[in-house]
C-alpha cells in the first residue's frame, strides 16, 4: 500500500486556504479591534477568543452534518464549496468596514458571521484526509496535510509583508488588498480541490484500497467496548497536553502583532518576517519529522518538540528589541510546533478504537480549541494589566507544564511492524 502523495497534496488545497484566513485573523484583527475601534487587551482578547468559542459548537455539529449529507459531488465538498463562497464576500466586508471607527457594532456582527461560515467547512474539509486516505497512511498524510496548511500562512504572511502598510498621514489602514488576496487563494485553492478530487470517486478508490484492512479494523471494534484504564489515564493526560501546549502556542500568534508594535517598536506588518521565518522552518521539517517519528517514536518526537519551544520562548524574553537572532528562535519554534503537531493526532488515533476515530477526533479539537478560548483572554488580561513582557514567560510555563503531562502518556506511540512506503 503506497500513500497517494498527489492526491494528499490537493486534499490539503482546503486545508491551505483555512490556514490562510486564521493567519490573517489572529494577526491583524487585533490590531483592527485596538487602532480602529479603540478595545483594551481583555476586550480584544474576548473578541479573539469567539472564533474558538463557536468551533466548540460548529465543528462537531457541521462535522456530523457533512456525515450524513450524500450528493453527486460528494459528502464534505458542499460545506466547502458554500462556507468558502460566504466567507469570501463577508471578509470582502468586514474590511471595507476595518477603517470605520463608527462601524463597530456592524464590524462585530460581519465578524461573527465570517466565523460562523468559517465553522461550517473546517471539519468537513479536515476530514476527507482521513476520510481519502487508507488507515494505515493516515500519519504520513497528517504530515503533508500540516505542510500544506502552513504554506498558506506563509502566504498570508508574505501578504501582510508587503500589502500591510500603516499611513503616515494618521490614517488608518486600509485592509481592502489585504482582504482580497486572501479571498484570491481561498477560491482558488478549493477551486482547484474541487476539479482535481472528486470526491465520491475518490471514495470508492480509497474503500477498494482499504479493504485488506477490513477484518482487522472489524476485530478492534469489536473487541472490549471500554477503554482499559491504563489506556483511558494515558488519553486524558495526551489531552491535557494538547490544552498546554496549545494554551502557549496560540497566546503568542494571537498577541505578538500587538507585542512588537509595543515592545519592538515595529510597524507596518514587520512583525511578519519573524511569524515567516518560523512557518517556512515548519515547512521544511514536517516530511522530515514524519519519517523520523516511524523511526524513533512519536512520544520523543513531541517532546523533542516541546523542549525546543519551551527554550526558545524562554530565550525570546531576552530580546529588548528585534535583532537577526530573534528569527533563529522562531525558527526553532516552528520546528517544535512541527514535531508536536504531526504527532499528536495520531496518538490520539491509536488509542482510540477503529469504530470511534471520529468520536476521539472530535474530543482531540474540543481539547485544542478549549485552549484557544481560554489563552487569548488570560494571556492579553496579564498583557493589559501586568506588562507585554509577560506573553513569552506565560507561554514557556505552559509548554513546560505539557511536557509534565506528557510525562504520564504511557499509551499511542508508533509500533514499526512493516515498512510502510
Amino acid at each position: 500500500m503506497k500513500l497517494n502523495r498527489k492526491r494528499t497534496m490537493l486534499v490539503g488545497l482546503a486545508f491551505l486556504s483555512i490556514c490562510a484566513f486564521w493567519q490573517f485573523y489572529d494577526n491583524e484583527i487585533p490590531k483592527i479591534l485596538k487602532n480602529t475601534f479603540g478595545m483594551g487587551e481583555t476586550l480584544t482578547g474576548f473578541i479573539m477568543a469567539l472564533d474558538n468559542i463557536l468551533a466548540l459548537f460548529l465543528l462537531p455539529f457541521f462535522g456530523s452534518l457533512s456525515d450524513k449529507v450524500n450528493t453527486k459531488i460528494g459528502k464534505r465538498m458542499p460545506f466547502i464549496l458554500c462556507g468558502t463562497a460566504l466567507a469570501s464576500v463577508l471578509l470582502v466586508i468586514l474590511a471595507g468596514l476595518s477603517s470605520q471607527p463608527t462601524m463597530l457594532a456592524v464590524f462585530i456582527i460581519v465578524l461573527l458571521l465570517l466565523l460562523v461560515a468559517m465553522g461550517t467547512y473546517r471539519s468537513p474539509a479536515v476530514s476527507l484526509m482521513p476520510e481519502l486516505t487508507p488507515a494505515p497512511l493516515r500519519s504520513k498524510a497528517n504530515a503533508i496535510i500540516n505542510l500544506m496548511g502552513t504554506v498558506g500562512g506563509v502566504y498570508t504572511l508574505l501578504m501582510i509583508k508587503f500589502l500591510v502598510h500603516t499611513p503616515t498621514d494618521g490614517s488608518l489602514t486600509n485592509y481592502m488588498p489585504m482582504a482580497l488576496s486572501i479571498v484570491a487563494i481561498m477560491v482558488i485553492s478549493v477551486g482547484v480541490l474541487y476539479i482535481t478530487v472528486p470526491e465520491n470517486k475518490c471514495m470508492k478508490e480509497v474503500e477498494q484500497e482499504d479493504m485488506e484492512d477490513k477484518e482487522e479494523a472489524e476485530a478492534k471494534a469489536a473487541a472490549g467496548r471500554k477503554m482499559p484504564p491504563e489506556v483511558k489515564r494515558s488519553m486524558i493526560f495526551l489531552l491535557l497536553s494538547v490544552f498546554f501546549w496549545f494554551t502557549a502556542y496560540n497566546a503568542v500568534t494571537t498577541a505578538f502583532s500587538r507585542y512588537v508594535e509595543q515592545v519592538w517598536n515595529l510597524h507596518n506588518g514587520e512583525y511578519a518576517d519573524c511569524l515567516m521565518v518560523g512557518t517556512v522552518a515548519a515547512v521544511l521539517a514536517y516530511l522530515p519529522i514524519g519519517n523520523i517519528s516511524q523511526k524513533i517514536g512519536r512520544k520523543k518526537m513531541i517532546f523533542f518538540g516541546i523542549v525546543l519551544m519551551a527554550v526558545s520562548y524562554l530565550l525570546a524574553v531576552f530580546a529588548v528589541q528585534y535583532a537577526f537572532w530573534v528569527n533563529i528562535l522562531f525558527a526553532f519554534v516552528g520546528i517544535g510546533w512541527a514535531s508536536i503537531n504531526v504527532n499528536s493526532y495520531p496518538m490520539v488515533v491509536e488509542m482510540s478504537r477503529a469504530g470511534d476515530i471520529g468520536k476521539f477526533t472530535g474530543l482531540y479539537y474540543t481539547f485544542s480549541m478549549a485552549a484557544q478560548v481560554f489563552t487569548p483572554i488570560a494571556s492579553g488580561f496579564l498583557l493589559e494589566h501586568v506588562s507585554y513582557q509577560t506573553l513569552f514567560p506565560y507561554s514557556a510555563f505552559f509548554m513546560v507544564v505539557a511536557g509534565v503531562t506528557m510525562l504520564m502518556v504511557k499509551h499511542g506511540d508508533i509500533e514499526i511492524k512493516k515498512a510502510v512506503k
